[in-house]
């Protein structure tokens, strides 16, 4: 029995899908997706620009689980998935300029404006709590 390439990335990726999933994060999946849900939103959103690379797994998914954790949070929970859905992550990063494509990062926004990015340079340099410090740090800012 043989597997498609498509099929095999679809079961490789799922777990990491559901590592945000889990936490009450919506995925959305199409450009249309995020076109119902980015612009014009009101309150804060986060957006997970979420990836398959180690920086992903051992960084940004962890510390956005524990950032979660903080009685303060950001009133719409979203994530899109680089390289996985192409069309539903480059009109997602249409809203995060002036900042170049990038993931993983994680965008905070309020009443539809970006107001805070974390680069995946930023991501990659530092721990699972160093993102979660800084996420909390912004809710605290900007999702009162």
């Amino acid at each position: 029995m043989s597997m498609s390439f498509d099929e095999y990335m679809r079961d490789m990726v799922q777990p990491m899908r559901d590592e945000l999933t889990t936490l009450g994060i919506t995925e959305l999946r199409t450009p249309e997706e995020v076109e119902a849900h980015l612009p014009d939103q009101k309150g804060t959103t986060l957006v997970v620009v979420n990836s398959v690379c180690g920086c992903a797994a051992g960084q940004c998914r962890p510390g956005v689980a524990q950032a979660l954790q903080n009685e303060l949070k950001p009133d719409h929970l979203y994530t899109v998935f680089a390289g996985q859905d192409k069309e539903a992550t480059a009109k997602a990063r249409e809203y995060f300029a002036p900042f170049p494509p990038s993931s993983p990062s994680i965008a905070l926004m309020k009443d539809g404006e970006l107001v805070h990015f974390i680069e995946r340079h930023q991501i990659e340099n530092n721990s699972a709590e160093d993102i979660a410090y800084a996420l909390n740090d912004a809710f605290e800012k900007y999702c009162l």
